[in-house]
């Protein structure tokens, strides 16, 4: 496994990463979830990312005790919250929102859930429109100086928001955000290599990127349509199934499909491949993968090794197919 720095920070996150997306708590049993976290700790893997609101909750509650069922060292492990959309199944006003109440309460809630005595990572999981900046960013710095979290950072955050945030902790002599956590992907490029470029240099933003496969698109799974037992399938995820497969303006299965034609060309899993090449921008801190069954998993985890063996004209052909 490699090993690269959050951004400008001293941690040092596995370039791959684990997190409990839609799988734990709902998709998957407690012994598959144990299974999963076990085959990414043998093989590297340092960080592992959760929510609050991922299955209100549960998700958080079955990641925390899988990780001290494994006795897991503290120590040797990175582990991370998000707070913006509550965890009850009806939210309250105070319940949700990046307010210092509610960032508060998350936090402590988080703790518990995950059996740790502080988050190593805490992001801001969308912006909060209700809520001032300054706000947000004074009740970060608090849990930070109590030692609950040790970086707090956001979530699909735009450029102009992060600079804000920077500038009203500089002002204040405050913590600001070290890491941003974005989608990346073949189909999804622009934020990560245009919006937040200058951001890098300017002020040592680190990026943890999620969904590397664009919810399976990538993978092939949904070239010739979408199977009822697939992630898209499932009841209840409509609205994902509409967001990932797009318009037919977008031409984003086709693009899949030129992709997929590509790894079978080069021998490659195209899962393996797409995660290959989001681990090529060197402004990837860490890539978050997904899975619901170990195997799955393990041939995810051999990305770094193709990132580093194919030539530059096969990447050249992998970045036409997505075009």
């Amino acid at each position: 496994m490699q090993y690269r720095r959050l951004g400008s920070s001293g941690l040092k996150l596995s370039a791959l990463s684990f997190g409990a997306w839609i799988t734990f708590g709902s998709q998957i049993g407690r012994g598959t979830a144990r299974d999963l976290i076990a085959a990414a700790w043998d093989h590297g893997v340092n960080f592992f990312d959760n929510a609050e609101g991922y299955a209100n909750g549960e998700a958080e509650r079955v990641m925390g005790d899988v990780i001290t069922d494994l006795r897991l060292p503290r120590d040797g492990y990175c582990v991370s919250s998000k707070v913006m959309f509550g965890s009850a199944v009806d939210p309250r006003p105070t319940q949700r929102g990046l307010s210092r109440k509610h960032v508060t309460d998350a936090c402590h809630a988080a703790l518990k859930r995950l059996r740790v005595d502080y988050l190593d990572l805490y992001f801001c999981h969308r912006p909060d429109p209700d809520t001032p900046v300054e706000e947000t960013v004074w009740a970060m710095d608090a849990l930070i100086r109590q030692g609950k979290v040790l970086y707090w950072g956001t979530s699909e955050w735009s450029a102009s928001q992060i600079r804000e945030a920077h500038k009203v902790a500089r002002a204040a002599s405050l913590h600001a955000p070290t890491m941003e956590q974005p989608q990346y992907n073949l189909l999804h490029r622009q934020r990560v290599e245009l919006e937040y470029a200058p951001l890098y240099a300017e002020l040592g933003l680190g990026t943890t990127t999620f969904s590397p496969l664009a919810s399976g698109l990538l993978s092939g799974k949904y070239n010739d349509g979408v199977p009822d037992d697939a992630r898209l399938g499932r009841e209840g995820n409509a609205w994902l199934q509409r967001m990932v497969i797009g318009t037919a303006e977008e031409g984003r299965i086709e693009r899949a499909r030129r992709f997929t034609r590509v790894a079978r060309e080069l021998g490659v899993a195209p899962a393996t491949l797409a995660i290959a090449w989001c681990l090529r921008n060197p402004h990837v801190s860490t890539v978050i993968l997904g899975a619901s069954r170990p195997e799955q998993l393990l041939e995810n985890l051999q990305a770094p090794t193709l990132a580093g063996t194919l030539a530059e004209v096969d990447w050249h052909r992998v970045e036409s197919a997505t075009r």
